[in-house]
């Protein structure tokens, strides 16, 4: 059978359509995986580990190379990320910068924080005369907010909410309150509780919390110590607990609830005497403070900037009993480039028998653990994975380095 010019050319048409939107595809999924923003160390160029993707200098006068071997600390410039060096994904902004160094530490340490105002955690009716109400919910006031101030006294503990609303004998109270970062005013009128003979606004307020968790790294530069790699959030609305001040204190594991599907572990142990330094900041990104010199307890180490941490063996360096931190081998299973997520930036899987066996994984405790890859820190243990706690995930060293310099620029203009 003869073949024709347009059967042979047809297949190949297609085929060729293919390909084409096979690679428009992938240079989409790229496109949305990548960020818009990098870092580089000053005398590198940027470079992904591992991915088809290469990042050229908008300016053709001048190589990626030769920009990467002249560009100092302090610049910035743009570059085209294309897939296979050809196929345009986005533009992203680079800055340079200067090695980073800190001391990664994977210490016990625990945390007392003390909200800034009073945190709306709950509402319940109060038996009045007239029967079950609830003057705080009618107001407009919901979990989650802060509570400022009310009738023009500042609150800052649960004790002083009562006592206003308590003095209040049936009269209009003002309270003040803050909401997604916006401020405002609502009135109410407290109840009469014919059980307990008090005026109440139906109200849960919480004003501290307290916890365990791992020490990340010490930037002896500026004196900032670094935890957890994720907030501390109110256990019964999820929302960031707003700091007034706090402190970094030291801690002791004494035992360890192994973990397992369904029911996560934890460690378990207790506060020691002596304060290490001041809570400065609860953010997205983990808790930090200022804290006595912790160098002598560790190695000054890079940190890995987001683009070079590469899926495979890793180690977590943390503290699982009364002794010092120990390295535990571990798998970087993926890496999450989104910028909508600072905590999330890595699947890690613990593979080391010795930590399997005492813990079951990942448990509650660990948060905050370095996780170290090519003699660098690449990031931090912050979650596990509730049915399977052998894995979890990890954030970005580089994220929780640019917060701790922020604190210490905020730390030191307040000084001034």
């Amino acid at each position: 059978m003869k073949l024709t010019a347009k059967k042979i050319i047809k297949p190949i048409f297609t085929a060729a359509s293919l390909l084409s939107t096979a690679v428009l595809t992938l240079a989409y999924l790229f496109g949305n995986h990548l960020p818009d923003h990098f870092q580089v160390v000053e005398g590198s160029s940027l470079t992904f580990q591992h991915m088809p993707v290469r990042a050229v200098y908008n300016d053709s006068a001048l190589s990626q190379a030769e920009l990467g071997d002249t560009a100092l600390a302090g610049s910035e410039y743009s570059v085209d990320l294309k897939l296979f060096g050809i196929i345009p994904v986005k533009e992203a902004q680079v800055d340079v910068v200067g090695q980073m160094y800190v001391v990664p530490s994977g210490t016990t340490f625990g945390i007392k924080i003390f909200t800034e105002g009073v945190l709306v955690v709950g509402m319940s009716d109060v038996d009045g005369k007239e029967g079950l109400s609830n003057p705080a919910k009618n107001a407009g006031i919901k979990e989650g907010d802060i509570i400022l101030s009310i009738d023009g006294q500042t609150v800052s503990s649960n004790e002083d909410v009562a006592a206003v609303i308590e003095k209040s004998e049936g009269r209009s109270l003002r309270m003040e309150l803050q909401r997604d970062n916006m401020t405002f005013t609502v009135a109410f009128t407290p109840v009469l509780s014919a059980t307990e003979d008090k005026y109440k606004a139906g109200l849960w307020v919480r004003d501290s919390s307290a916890g365990i968790g791992t020490l990340t790294f010490y930037d002896p530069a500026t004196g900032i110590a670094a935890g957890l790699g994720h907030g501390i959030c109110d256990v019964d609305t999820g929302d960031l607990l707003p700091l007034s001040s706090g402190e970094l204190v030291g801690a002791k594991i004494h035992n360890v609830v192994k973990g397992k599907a369904g029911s996560p572990g934890e460690l378990r142990g207790q506060f020691t005497d002596g304060t290490l330094g001041n809570l400065l900041m609860n953010g997205e990104t983990g808790v930090y403070g200022r804290t006595a010199d912790l160098s002598a307890s560790g190695q000054w180490m890079k940190i890995a900037m987001k683009q070079e941490v590469e899926t495979g063996p890793a180690q977590i360096l943390t503290t699982i009993d009364d002794g010092e931190p120990r390295l535990y081998d571990c798998e970087i299973e993926k890496v999450h480039f989104n910028d909508e997520s600072l905590t999330q930036n890595m699947v890690i899987r613990v593979t080391d028998p010795e930590l399997l066996e005492a813990t079951g994984g990942i448990v509650q405790g660990m948060s905050g653990s370095p996780i170290i890859q090519n003699d660098c820190l690449a990031g931090a243990v912050t979650h596990v994975f509730v049915n399977d706690p052998t894995k979890g995930y990890g954030i970005f060293a580089e994220n929780m380095y640019n917060s701790a310099k922020s604190v210490a620029g905020a730390s030191a203009q307040k000084a001034s």
